[in-house]
């Protein structure tokens, strides 16, 4: 039955003295790691050589003068990275071909050599400067393998990679997030690098602690186990590690993609993809550039399944980011504000059911959607419009500072006390969005299968969106 009389209130729970907040017994995020968490979603910018040579990775013997953008402007990347919603730019400072964005001492294959600004430029110091300037989050990826170095595949490599981070660390400062693959290739001299992965971690832990360390095993983000920006409709925050190393020694991609359920490390997971089919920039590319709608599915798949998104943007041979991707980064951006901008949840009573009694919505404090909201210990509850109305998503929230918890549940869709349509899934982690065909309700049943005993539902949300953006 329908309530003409209650209190209207944006849906979130928040504390309840009568209810005992659960809290996992699992591992639980770091302050950094709720943060990162927070982020949800910000560019990759892939950059160097392989932009003026066409390939995607670069043989490590293009002459250093290959690299000369003629108008670059990282100020524009970060404009257009704040205009599309995204909250941080990570470079890579050093691809596999060794070439590096900035005039290390530890190399001869730099922009130093280059001629660019007559060896004087150095784009880790000019993005860095225009991520403070926009408010954006500044981060690096720095690839162990080098197809230029004379020294890599030596003991003294690892010497020259740990003198490498601490230039970036030092000079180009805060690193929010530092982003290692398990590249290992043959170097110029044939030979493959054994990487003293121990040292590389204990490295950037004193020089920045509260840096998030990227990798197939984190320590504080995993790779989601593809490069298509997809999570797995199971996605747990826990991973197992011991007995795994970086690259080919890594866990199996399906696990990345899902996580472990009763995982020993929090390691939650980054869904990496480009705007473009490839990483670099390819003029031959401009009419391939994903769109808007396509930019949306993927934010679904991927912070809509309680992940984060890295997409690529890479600059053009100018050193600018292409009006192709401007524009689709512009639509999606759009896209996001119209249909998740009017929570119809604002216009609605709620009441729980917990160990067989209803517990009423009166008395409730709440607030908006927020990092530090807490939540409520209930296995079920139910939502009730004030009238009929037309939705097609709901998203869920886990109040995650307290672990992750929820291993399956389900929503039933009521109209005048008719289900009319049930939504089942697994987890839900820090958001899980749900898309379905719209449906008129006027109330509906969310039930939770805790894996703890502690479901600590921290936010729900109800919208009516573009059924052409609904996930098929």
């Amino acid at each position: 039955m329908i309530k003409k009389n209650c209190k209207k209130f944006f849906l979130i729970f928040f504390f309840l003295p009568l209810l005992t907040l659960g809290q996992g017994k699992g591992p639980l995020p770091t302050k950094q790691q709720l943060a990162w968490h927070d982020m949800e979603f910000y560019l990759f910018v892939h950059f160097g050589p392989n932009t003026f040579t066409d390939k995607e990775w670069g043989l490590g013997d293009e002459p250093e003068d290959v690299f000369n953008p003629s108008d670059i402007d990282c100020k524009q990347w970060c404009r257009i990275a704040k205009a599309s919603g995204a909250k941080g730019i990570i470079i890579t400072a050093k691809h596999h071909d060794g070439f590096c964005l900035w005039p290390s001492k530890y190399s001869t294959h730099t922009v130093r050599e280059s001629k660019w600004k007559n060896g004087k430029g150095d784009v880790l110091k000019e993005l860095s400067e225009a991520c403070k300037e926009y408010g954006l989050k500044f981060g690096v990826y720095i690839s162990p393998w080098d197809r230029n170095h004379p020294k890599y595949g030596t003991p003294e490599y690892n010497d020259v990679f740990v003198n490498m981070m601490k230039e970036i660390f030092q000079n180009y400062g805060p690193i929010w997030e530092l982003w290692w693959d398990g590249a290992n290739g043959e170097g110029p001299n044939g030979k493959k690098q054994v990487y003293d992965w121990r040292r590389f971690e204990n490295t950037v832990r004193s020089l920045s602690p509260k840096t998030i360390i990227f990798s197939d095993i984190g320590p504080d983000a995993r790779w989601c186990g593809n490069e298509k920006g997809i999570a797995g409709k199971t996605n747990w925050n826990y991973l197992d590690t011991a007995g795994f190393t970086r690259g080919i020694g890594a866990p199996p991609n399906d696990t990345l993609n899902m996580g472990n359920v009763n995982g020993k490390n929090w390691i939650p997971a980054e869904c990496d993809v480009s705007i473009r089919p490839g990483w670099f920039w390819h003029e031959q590319e401009d009419d391939k550039v994903k769109t808007p709608e396509q930019l949306f599915t993927l934010y679904l798949k991927s912070v809509g399944r309680g992940a984060n998104l890295l997409l690529n943007v890479p600059p053009n041979r100018k050193g600018l980011i292409s009006p192709e991707d401007s524009v689709a980064l512009a639509g999606f951006k759009n896209l996001r504000d119209e249909n998740f901008r009017d929570n119809l949840l604002k216009e609605a009573r709620a009441y729980y059911e917990f160990s067989g009694k209803e517990i009423l919505s009166k008395g409730i404090k709440v607030r908006n959607f927020g990092s530090g909201s807490y939540g409520a210990n209930i296995p079920d509850f139910t939502v009730e419009f004030f009238k009929p109305t037309t939705i097609n998503c709901i998203i869920l929230r886990e109040a995650i500072h307290l672990g992750q918890t929820v291993k399956h549940f389900k929503i039933q869709l009521i109209h005048f006390n008719k289900p009319v349509g049930e939504i089942e899934g697994t987890t839900i982690g820090r958001k899980r969005i749900l898309t379905f065909p719209s449906q008129l309700v006027t109330s509906f049943h969310v039930s939770l299968d805790d894996k703890r005993g502690n479901d600590n539902v921290s936010g729900v949300a109800a919208y009516l969106i573009n059924e052409k953006l609904v996930e098929k």
